[in-house]
């Protein structure tokens, strides 16, 4: 039982779902056969929340650091004593600031070894910004404490599987933020974390184009034949199995994605729209290219549903066990790989 992995949560924003769908997918007791989890909050909210959703049988083993966690339990660690206004579905600098030091506390943990994996609920990009937390989301916060020099942002599910060059950026700034460096660079990460961490040794990668079209042969736009082809036929020297530029709009429609095994949008909403369309429920958002393993769903606070007992832990449930997978997957491909058999040279002449 010790031996289990223990995946850390962050809660997000109290106002929003993030402790509904945790709660939710804890109070199935079958997880704790795959994974010992330890949340990052405040039992006084987590009570809140566990009264509305109706559920008088769970609650969870208040501990104060990740080694005194009961592997059959779910464990909370109280980052907080003081008590919160809670207001399910309200916008409120409360909501920010406690989702920033859930949030704070995990990673430093993380970062330290004490869990294996973190799964992180949605916050506000809004009222979480701060003198501490001054990045536009999760991914680029966390991939700045790792010093990580690049990050991709990986949507995943069983079939369908979406990285972006470009995250939370305004529209305005795609074109100039999209580089030849910067496209291979994250076709590297793509295919390292579909090789380590998905165990799929050769990776066929789909590259979208930018413009309509993808630019028509330059009549809608010079970055495909500017940029995206030398980056793709970099990629291919550097033994990348890269194809495209293909049009997002006809490259979706005709279901050209099942052939291949992940794609590579240029910008947030080319990749997002049409994974969310096809992974609803069921995706998760995965930071590859970082030392350490942290997952979360493929949802934002979803204010609007907020302590209705109306959310769906789905996407939250394939976030951990995507995040329990992945672990796994890296320990044993570091084993595997540990202790190699030397190359011997045979000699031509035969005894």
């Amino acid at each position: 039982m010790s031996d289990k992995i223990k995946v850390g949560i962050s809660v997000g924003d109290i106002n929003g779902i993030g402790l509904e769908v945790i709660i939710k997918t804890l109070s199935d007791h079958k997880i704790l056969d795959y994974c010992t989890p330890v949340v990052y909050g405040n039992t006084k909210v987590a009570s809140f929340y566990r009264k509305a959703l109706s559920i008088n049988d769970f609650s969870f083993n208040v501990i104060s650091h990740p080694n005194q966690a009961n592997a059959k339990r779910a464990n909370m660690i109280n980052c907080w004593e003081e008590d919160v206004k809670i207001e399910p579905g309200v916008v409120t600098e409360a909501g920010g600031k406690y989702a920033f030091i859930s949030l704070e506390k995990s990673v430093t943990d993380l970062l330290a070894g004490s869990i294996d994996a973190l799964v992180t609920a949605p916050i506000n990009k809004h009222n979480i910004q701060s003198d501490n937390f001054s990045f536009p989301g999760h991914t680029e916060y966390i991939q700045h404490r790792t010093n990580a020099a690049d990050s991709l942002m990986f949507l995943v599910s069983e079939d369908f599987k979406t990285g972006v060059v470009t995250g939370h950026i305004p529209v305005g700034e795609i074109a100039m933020s999209i580089t030849k460096e910067s496209i291979v660079s994250k076709l590297e990460l793509m295919k390292s974390s579909l090789k380590s961490d998905f165990w799929i040794q050769k990776p066929r990668i789909a590259v979208l184009g930018l413009n309509p079209h993808a630019g028509d042969n330059g009549l809608i736009g010079k970055e495909e034949n500017e940029i995206i082809v030398p980056a793709i036929e970099e990629a291919k020297e550097k033994g990348i199995f890269a194809f495209g530029p293909y049009p997002a709009d006809g490259f979706f429609a005709n279901g050209s994605h099942l052939k291949f095994d992940a794609v590579l949008a240029m910008y947030h909403d080319q990749g997002l729209i049409p994974f969310k369309y096809i992974a609803f429920h069921n995706g998760v958002n995965f930071t590859a290219g970082l030392p350490v393993v942290r997952t979360s769903p493929d949802h934002g606070t979803g204010y609007d549903i907020a302590g209705k007992n109306l959310a769906s832990e789905n996407s939250f449930r394939e976030a951990l066990f995507t995040a329990i997978n992945v672990v796994k997957r890296r320990r044993e491909m570091a084993e595997l790989t540990s202790n190699p058999l030397k190359i011997t040279k045979l000699s031509k002449d035969r005894d």
